[in-house]
Parts: structure tokens; sequence; C-alpha cells
């Protein structure tokens, strides 16, 4: 019997993921002037104040209000009316040094022996059902906000959009796990008030559907724009006006968006969150080496659909398991566990191997804080950093890097394939 399944995004301007992107802002400044920096920055926002907190070991001294600001005004809260403003904003810190206790079991005598930075399991997945290998509704509901977000700063098309947004799509799914159509699209998003209200909500279901859902339609593949068709239920503001929203409309958390961060509730999620960690936190860096062992498995055509755990013990250099699910889409006669066994071979999962392998001491964590820390392309960019203490800082830095092909030769090969 047919079935649905929904997943969610949020936009760069929702509360919880400004204080994600604040927090990766000041990670990757530490980053850029100490690639040794050991960082956990925790960030909250809320009406007219950010209070920044967390442990930080590193040779560089930072003015983190003025990143904090400056990561705000460029999200787009840059006006009175919105109650938060990188302007006139608070910024309260209260970042103190790491304990040594935690770093006695990450740093040692060789690079190559660093410990994992915390205990835990960590989850990655991948799908053939897309071409980036991530889950259709997911990647749907993060271009819909991205588009949302272009047309904002465009502000020719649609004039009165505010940062904050919400989207959520729901697919219909057949027996053998095909999507078939898209059943419904919820769009909500914040606004300047701009009319009566039952005309002003009116204007933008309008503007949304005949506006912005043909603009994502046109960069989907053609197997994907004919999943949407004239029966799609829209819900669009459903509450009714959105102008109040961002940190004054609610509190904003680092870490509240995990599953939007990464593959919108398909396969599984260990619980740690990504931003503002370095990647001597295996929450993070083992989260992205999970990944980029699945979308090679399933790229290289070992399985449909593949989820990939491994997990760690605080100060211990090699994973304590490694576990793979192909859900039954198993193109190999391995059984999931020889899987599990050739992964471990294949891909180094010791902390430092990770950092290595895909060059995780870089300024690289700006551009994951929103719409997704998976399913992007990689590239290489040039990035600037000033600071009144440390100067200028220009590096060339490769984003994404777990979102390479770059193991599927080798996973053929290991496979038989």
């Amino acid at each position: 019997m047919p079935y649905l399944f929904t997943s969610e995004s949020v936009s760069e301007g929702h509360p919880d993921k400004v204080a994600d992107q604040i927090s990766d802002a000041l990670l990757d400044y530490f980053l850029a002037f100490d690639p040794d920096s050991k960082v956990a920055c925790e960030t909250l926002v809320t009406t007219g104040q950010v209070v920044l907190a967390g442990e930080v070991k590193s040779n560089t001294y930072l003015d983190v209000q003025n990143i904090a600001r400056d990561t705000i005004n460029k999200i787009g809260y840059t006006k009175g009316e919105y109650q938060f403003s990188g302007d006139s904003c608070g910024v309260i810190s209260l970042i103190h040094e790491q304990s040594q206790e935690i770093n006695q079991g990450v740093d040692r005598g060789s690079k190559e022996e660093q410990g994992a930075g915390d205990q835990g399991m960590m989850f990655g997945y991948a799908t053939n059902e897309t071409e980036n290998y991530m889950p259709l509704a997911l990647d749907v509901s993060h271009k819909i906000l991205q588009t949302l977000a272009d047309l904002r700063r465009d502000g020719k098309e649609i004039t009165y959009l505010r940062p904050d947004a919400k989207a959520q799509v729901t697919i219909e799914y057949s027996d053998d796990n095909v999507p078939q159509r898209i059943d419904t699209i919820v769009v909500s998003t914040q606004h300047d008030e701009f009319d009566a209200d039952e005309k002003m909500l009116a204007r933008i279901k309008k503007d949304v559907i005949e506006i912005l859902i043909p603009k994502v339609k046109a960069q989907l593949p053609t197997y994907v724009q004919e999943l949407f068709n004239d029966d799609i239920t829209y819900h669009i503001n459903p509450t009714g006006k959105f102008v109040i929203g961002g940190p004054h409309g609610d509190t904003g958390l680092t870490g509240r968006k995990i599953i939007i961060d990464t593959y919108g509730g398909k396969g599984a999620h260990g619980g740690g969150a990504f931003s503002g960690k370095d990647p001597s936190k295996v929450d993070r860096s083992a989260a992205y080496a999970a990944r980029h062992a699945a979308k090679n498995l399933v790229a290289a055509g070992v399985a449909d659909e593949i989820m990939v755990q491994v997990s760690y013990a605080i100060g211990v250099v090699e994973p304590t398991s490694i576990f793979v699910d192909t859900f039954g889409t198993s193109k190999i006669s391995l059984s999931d566990g020889g899987i599990a066994k050739k992964v471990a071979e294949l891909f180094d999962m010791r902390p430092f191997a990770i950092e290595e392998r895909l060059k995780l001491r870089n300024p690289i964590y700006l551009e994951t804080a929103a719409y997704g820390h998976m399913g992007k392309e990689p590239k290489i960019v040039a990035k600037v950093f000033e600071s009144p203490y440390n100067g200028r800082v220009e590096k060339e830095v490769e984003l994404f890097t777990w979102e390479k092909l770059d193991m599927v030769d080798e996973v053929k090969a290991a496979f038989g394939l």
C-alpha cells in the first residue's frame, strides 16, 4: 500500500539557525588563525540579545562580539522593526577555556593517536532517489527555502519577505519505495505587514505558488519535476500572518535542528549536534565521515540505500563499532555485516585520519550551518578573515569534502563491482 513520508527545513533566518551560524562563524575564525584550535561554542539568541558560551583552547584571540554581529547582518536582520539586529543587539560572551581533563584524552604525542573527543554514535546515510544521494523530501524542502532567501535578497518579485521561514514536503511512495507524487507542501514565511490580513495572506499564498514553486521546480531534474501536480495540497502561512519572527518571536539555540541538518528523518541520528564544534568532536567529524562512506557505497552500486553507524569511546583512537544497514536493497552477495567489515577496511575512521582525509581543520563550517550539512556540492572557495588582534588571513579551502565521490573506484574494486 502506498505511504506518505515528510521532511522539513528551516531558513537561515530561523532563530535556531541564526544561533548555528554564529557558532560556526566563530569556529571558522578560530581555525583560520589557529588550525589546532579546540572549540565547542554555543549560542543563544532572543529579543535584542545574543549570548555566547562554551569552551575554547586556542592560540588566537578574537573579537567574538563583532563576528556575531556581522553574521547576523549577513543573514538579513538589519532593521529595528525586527526587534533583533546585528547593529543594535547586545552580545554577551561567556566563553572559557576547555577542560584539561577532556583535552588529555584528545591530544597525544602523535597526532595519529588522537583520541575521540567524546563517546557516542554517529550515522551517515545515502539513497539513490536523488542525484545528490539525499532523501527527496528534505532536498526539496531545502531548495524551497534557499530559493525563498534568494527572492528576499533580490527584493524585486517578492518585496515583503523577512528572514525567518519554514518549509515542509510530504511525498507519496509506492510499496517498493519509489516516489510517486508530491502530496503536500507547507511554507511559513515571515513578512512585512503590508495590507489588511485577508488580502495580505492571499497575496503571500499566490506569490508562493506562482513565483516561488515554479523557480524551485525549474532547478530539479525532470523525474522530480514530474512529481509536482495540480493536486498538491498547499498550506501557506496556515496560522495567519507571520510578522513577528526570528529571535524576537522565538529564542534560538545552537544544535536544535539536527534532523534538518542531516537526513530529514530518514536513516537515523545519534543525537549529537554539529555547529560550533571543531573536528576533534566526533559528533561532527565522524558524522561527515559516515556520510562520505554511505554516499560512495551507494554511488558504487553496493545498494540503493545505505546507513552507516560508527561509535566511539572518549579518548580512544579506534572506533568501538561500525554497522551497516542496506534496508534490503543490497546488490551484492555479502551480508550487511560483511559490508561493514569492508567499510572498516576502506574508510579509516580514526579521528585524526578523518580530519586529514576530509580536510576538516580548515575554516569551512559557516557554509554548513543553514540548509543542511549533507547533499551540497563540493567546491573550492577563497575566504578572507580579518581580526583587530591577528591581522588578515586569506585561505583557499574546499567545502563539503565529505560529499565527494572520490572512493567509488576503490569501493567497486573491493566489492567486485
